[in-house]
């Protein structure tokens, strides 16, 4: 009797857990119980788990991540609807989960609504005020490769890790437009926000934030993503303390970077209820900085990856570059319009990098339809970036690395609409224009001085990226030897 009690409960538990779809809901895998479909992804790379479901239900379809419904939105022509021509529609992002949680008053992460859109044209004016696409902006970063070039020069002949190399060259560039200063690459602010932030990003890509996502009773628990908002408290503490000193040192009015800039507006705004306020400031930066420093630093390994281990593609690079500067020793932002074949390969770096391959989630902020399927508000959206990044019938060579995918019948630069890895819309990453600079100055500037070689004795490269919050290279070696670039009839001439 008790038995069979015990069967009754545990169908009718089964059936009150029951994920369900959504009428006129996109299709997709059977989901179980309170699980969802969470069994169906691997942890450790889901990207091939998404391809393979894309080739079962087409470019939209459902997954239950637990008990929550998502849509996975693939293809250049989903992707165009839902961020462009429905661009409101998809604008939200999930609330109540791991990360929103982990990111409070966060600016990557806020939903969509006044406090946000008042703090993203904010962010847009203030960014481009103090340099993108200027001249000013330029020397930082100039100056600041100049480090890496003098690590590149002690190391010459030798093998180098260049993963942190990368990583503060990419940090001290954001924390200059941040901040006004750059911080000597041991100083605590480096090294620990980095750390945390890498701790952080293995944690919200793990098991355990799936469980505080779906099991809300354990959150309080001391378990291991507690580490999570412990690191970000030390962040915090980090922040507030320079902006404790930009407050000492400031002068009102007269901004010299972001956080003057911020400051100004909390006095400005004081009394009239805004939403700007110091707490927000503190995540606003720390955001900012984060997402300015890994995604950059990630691409530039992958591209220092294959321009080693496809010489000859280095070799017309640096045939380009040295044609164009002649005898000037440094680049310019403005020099890529002389450089179409530089151009198609930084592109193509940033296309079989797709450092952030499922974009940052969405949701819906009201009842919508994408694609002829009812989408409830509410509903968590995936941008699957991978399937546009190497769409067929998108590119000329969609599966393998070829900077002709961006370059016409005449050798000129073109940028297919296909291009999107900072995606499309009105949240699209703040930082592509500093990160387009970044890319174009940093490169030229390495290739115009050292020749890169994959070292003799590091194995065979390995292009499989290690899967996170962003993708990332698998670590490697690199060789950098100095090239003689002065011009060909000043050394016909030395006797």
């Amino acid at each position: 009797m008790f038995v069979s009690f015990l069967l009754l409960w545990i169908c009718v538990l089964f059936f009150i857990l029951k994920c369900r779809r959504p009428r006129n809901f996109p299709p997709g895998p059977p989901p179980l119980p309170v699980l969802g479909n969470l069994l169906s992804l691997s942890l450790d790379n889901p990207m091939r788990d998404f391809e393979r479901l894309r080739r079962c239900y087409g470019n939209i379809y459902s997954l239950f991540i637990g008990p929550k419904p998502a849509v996975v939105i693939n293809g250049v022509q989903a992707m165009k609807e839902a961020m462009v021509t429905k661009a409101a529609d998809f604008a939200g992002r999930p609330q109540d989960i791991f990360v929103s949680d982990l990111v409070q008053n966060g600016m990557v992460l806020a939903d969509y609504g006044p406090s946000w859109r008042e703090h993203r044209r904010f962010a847009l004016m203030t960014l481009r005020n103090f340099g993108l696409g200027k001249q000013s902006m330029e020397q930082r970063i100039l100056g600041e490769i100049q480090f890496t070039v003098e690590t590149l020069e002690k190391s010459a002949g030798t093998n180098l890790s260049p993963q942190v190399m990368f990583h503060n060259a990419a940090s001290n560039i954001i924390c200059q437009v941040l901040f006004g200063t750059r911080f000597d690459y041991d100083d605590d602010f480096i090294k620990v926000v980095v750390q945390c932030f890498k701790e952080n990003s293995k944690i919200a890509n793990g098991p355990w934030a799936m469980l505080y996502d779906f099991v809300p009773m354990i959150r309080n628990l001391p378990l291991p993503f507690m580490k999570a908002f412990k690191n970000i408290k030390t962040c915090q503490k980090l922040a507030a303390r320079l902006i404790s000193e930009h407050k000492e040192t400031r002068v009102p009015g007269k901004p010299q970077d972001f956080l003057d800039c911020y400051l100004d507006q909390l006095d400005k705004r004081e009394n009239d209820g805004s939403s700007f306020c110091e707490d927000r400031l503190i995540m606003f930066v720390l955001d900012l900085h984060f997402a300015g420093t890994d995604t950059t630093s990630n691409t530039l390994l992958t591209g220092f990856l294959y321009l080693m281990t496809y010489p000859h593609i280095q070799d017309r690079c640096q045939q380009e570059i040295d044609h164009v500067l002649e005898a000037r020793d440094h680049v310019t932002y403005d020099d890529r319009h002389n450089m179409p074949y530089m151009q198609a390969v930084i592109h193509e770096v940033q296309r079989i990098a797709n450092t952030v391959p499922l974009s940052v989630f969405h949701s819906t902020t009201k009842d919508t339809e994408l694609m002829g399927y009812s989408l409830p508000k509410g509903t968590m959206i995936i941008q699957n970036l991978n399937s546009v990044l190497s769409e067929e019938g998108q590119w000329k060579f969609p599966h393998e690395f070829n900077p002709e995918n961006f370059l016409n019948d005449e050798g000129e630069f073109v940028k297919p609409e296909a291009f999107m890895p900072f995606s499309a819309g009105p949240r699209m990453c703040l930082g592509e224009g500093l990160a387009r600079m970044e890319f174009f100055l940093i490169t030229v500037t390495l290739l115009r001085k050292f020749k890169f070689t994959w070292p003799e004795d590091a194995g065979q490269p390995d292009y499989t990226p290690v899967y996170g919050v962003t993708l990332s290279p698998k670590p490697y070696c690199m060789r950098a030897q100095l090239r003689d670039t002065r011009p060909t009839i000043c050394r016909n001439n030395e006797g």
